[in-house]
């Protein structure tokens, strides 16, 4: 039995976590989305979720403060005080950055990628530490006390420097300082028995590429050959659900104990990103 709280769950990984998470009748999942109402009619309408009943859809905006502030309140309400894990799924992966490198993107749309990279900080990175920070006195109080965020492997410096990866490279550098931001949480709080992780999915397929252009597709092709020559047996992305079973695996099998916290790692638990 465990009590989760996973961000984003309308759609993706996010909702790959709402029904592979809630498949255990004994577990509690609450779910935080922008949209609720729409949330909630895509439930409705999944043939999965018919007859579960241990889930709850909240309101939350990890980039409003308080809108997360009311939603921890109402978890609180719902779970007693307490929880196990929280997700910190929600996330911001522009399609400004996917295709052109950052020198090039600067020097030609300096508003624009001014703009796109602070969006990047503001929900990947100023989001999630106000999230944490408004449900840790939940993670305090529960059993498992554990607190994962999605990452990415393109945040990897040895992964991209060996590779030349010049692609998202607004959304890696968020996701590269919420890495710290997940190492810096775990120093203050490892003490008290919390785990922080950094657990990147894999490259996993929910339709980001679908509206590409040919240009834009042949430009992630370049992307494409060099994950070839990091891992020559790649297959292409896995589904929202497999990735949801390799992190949750990952997460249960490390601890504070075992010297885990802070740690920024793939979805087989090393550094092994495809």
């Amino acid at each position: 039995m465990a009590t989760y709280v996973v961000t984003g769950v309308s759609r993706g990984i996010g909702y790959a976590f709402l029904t592979e998470l809630s498949k255990d009748s004994k577990n509690t999942v609450i779910g935080l989305v922008r949209d609720k109402a729409t949330t909630l009619k895509k439930i409705s309408e999944d043939p999965q979720m018919k007859g579960r009943s241990n889930f709850h859809i909240l309101e939350g905006d990890v980039t409003n403060y308080e809108s997360l502030k009311k939603a921890a309140a109402e978890t609180s309400s719902i779970t007693g005080g307490a929880i196990d894990y929280l997700i910190g799924n929600a996330g911001y992966v522009p399609l400004y950055d996917a295709y052109d490198p950052v020198g090039y993107l600067s020097s030609t749309n300096p508003k624009e990628t001014e703009e796109d990279l602070r969006k990047c900080f503001e929900v990947n990175v100023i989001g999630q530490v106000h999230l944490i920070t408004l449900f840790l006195p939940l993670i305090l109080k529960g059993k498992a006390k554990k607190v994962v965020s999605v990452t990415s492997g393109l945040a990897d410096l040895d992964f991209t420097n060996q590779f030349d990866v010049f692609t998202g490279s607004l959304y890696s550098m968020s996701k590269a300082a919420m890495n710290m931001a997940i190492a810096k949480f775990s120093a203050q709080y490892k003490q008290d028995g919390v785990l922080f992780l950094s657990v990147c999915p894999g490259m996993v397929e929910v339709g980001h590429y679908a509206e590409s252009t040919p240009e834009e597709l042949q430009k992630l092709g370049g992307l494409m050959a060099k994950f070839a020559k990091y891992k020559p047996d790649f297959s292409g992305p896995v589904s929202p659900e497999v990735a949801v079973r390799d992190m949750k695996a990952v997460w249960e099998k490390t601890s504070v104990e075992n010297g885990d916290g802070g740690a920024f790692l793939s979805q087989y638990g090393n550094k092994q990103w495809l």
